[in-house]
């Protein structure tokens, strides 16, 4: 497979990724991070990241928009409940280091 066709793959997979996560509200970002050790927050992070690489720069919202769809305190309001004790518990286990 050339490059070209690579990043294409790779740009629609990421493409394909965010849709899903815009499709699951439903799932809160502490669930993702107890799974799985990353979340929405991680995804826009390394995408900021990535644009740096690249000589760009993409502050933290832009790329949290980019990731969330819309404003990051539009969503949050929207759709982000507070974590259960059982929720910070979990994520307490998993990142110790936060």
């Amino acid at each position: 497979m050339d490059d070209q066709t690579r990043i294409e793959l790779e740009a629609a997979t990421f493409r394909r990724l965010l849709q899903h996560l815009d499709e699951r509200k439903d799932v809160q970002n502490i669930d993702l991070m107890n799974l799985s050790g990353f979340c929405r927050n991680c995804l826009s992070r390394w995408y900021g990241e990535a644009a740096a690489e690249k000589g760009l720069e993409i502050d933290k919202e832009a790329a949290r928009e980019v990731v969330y769809g819309m404003p990051y305190a539009e969503w949050k309001a929207a759709y982000q409940s507070d974590a259960t004790p059982e929720q910070k518990e979990a994520f307490a286990k998993s990142h110790p280091d936060h």
